[in-house]
């Protein structure tokens, strides 16, 4: 059963699990089970999704009740209205904070490709959150640094979060299409969890039918928290972990 994180007579917010499709895809044509499918089942109403997360993203995920309410919301998405905000773990440790400018092509639904039409503008605000440091030689280097980021993004273009962290050579854990074998194999050993380590935490925009402030938050899920529990985390206030950080 999913997690509903809000509900009112025009929305409903959803916990995804990693793992779970939000929708039928022609490059996962041979999977059975979506959301869209599930919360349908479960509330006994059609839903559908004001926006997406990739399959193997956890986090909020908002659907919406009736037509009216999909178009009012999802011209707040379209215009850059929302407030995303995302946790991952990423190879290395990049800058204490930073803006990711970097245009990307539209990748085609039909292979997961990129198209060959002419890259949009993408932007990606990042802060780091802690660093962990592994007592393990992973390619040429006798210890393996790792940072925990906070995302957020100003656009929505698809893969975006993860298409500009390999950009700048810091790779989210656990991404097979665009990180380092090497790095994820480490983290299914170690942790026993071989997920992306990608979560939306937090979605904030104006309820467009309520005229009120929808603030949508959630931790990262378990076997997202297992890995941040390492005792070898270092929040960035100096100290070690921090709950506000690791816990939501």
């Amino acid at each position: 059963m999913l997690h509903i994180l809000f509900r009112d007579q025009h929305f409903i917010a959803i916990h995804k699990p990693a793992g779970l499709l939000v929708h039928r895809s022609e490059v996962d044509r041979h999977e059975t089970r979506f959301a869209i499918q599930l919360l349908r089942d479960q509330i006994g109403q059609h839903v559908w999704p004001v926006h997406r997360l990739d399959r193997g993203t956890s986090g909020v995920l908002l659907f919406a009740l009736d037509k009216d309410a999909l178009t009012a919301a999802s011209r707040q998405f379209e215009s850059g209205l929302v407030t995303k905000e995302y946790m991952a773990v990423v190879r290395g440790w990049p800058a204490s904070a930073g803006l990711i400018d970097y245009p990307l092509r539209r990748i085609r639904e039909e292979d997961g490709h990129d198209s060959d039409a002419p890259a949009q503008e993408a932007r990606t605000h990042f802060q780091r959150l802690a660093t962990l440091t592994l007592e393990v030689c992973v390619d040429r280097y006798p210890t393996s640094r790792y940072a925990l980021l906070r995302l957020q993004p100003e656009t929505g273009r698809r893969h975006q979060l993860r298409r500009h962290l390999k950009h700048i050579a810091h790779p989210i854990i656990g991404d097979a299409t665009y990180g380092k074998g090497a790095h994820n194999r480490l983290f299914q050993q170690t942790f026993s969890t071989g997920r992306l380590l990608l979560a939306c935490t937090a979605l904030h925009l104006h309820h467009p039918l309520e005229g009120t402030q929808m603030n949508l938050v959630c931790p990262p899920a378990d076997d997202f928290k297992q890995v941040l529990a390492h005792p070898n985390w270092v929040a960035e206030n100096g100290g070690v972990t921090d709950s506000r950080i690791f816990h939501g």
